[in-house]
């Protein structure tokens, strides 16, 4: 499985983006997809999951304003980003994850002026 992560940008604070993950080979074993970010000097957290059945996730501090779907037909996993704050600047991976494998994609990078 390869992933490939685009739509960050800058953006100003208040603003919105939508992250996209393209997924190329079988993910017929992947059971989770994520959304994780890393701001420069800190660790990698997650923001926000989906499990193969729907179910969604999300970290404390973007709960309300991130939305994370997947289009099934397009192999495509989605992170709607609303109201973004400063604080939400990091680059942003996503992860497929089977059983007993992850996949990372190569980040994109998430820019929020105030």
């Amino acid at each position: 499985v390869q992933l490939q992560a685009s739509g960050g940008g800058l953006v100003q604070a208040g603003g919105s983006l939508r992250l996209s993950c393209a997924a190329s080979g079988s993910i017929s074993r992947i059971v989770v997809m994520e959304w994780y970010r890393q701001a420069p000097g800190k660790q990698r957290v997650l923001v926000a999951t989906i499990a193969s059945g729907g179910n969604t996730n999300y970290a404390d501090s973007v709960k309300g304003r991130f939305t994370i779907s997947r289009d099934n037909a397009k192999n495509t996993l989605y992170l709607q980003m609303n109201n973004l704050k400063p604080e939400d600047a990091a680059v942003y991976y996503c992860k497929y994850s089977e059983w007993n494998r992850d996949y990372w994609g190569q980040g994109t990078q998430v820019t929020v002026s105030s």
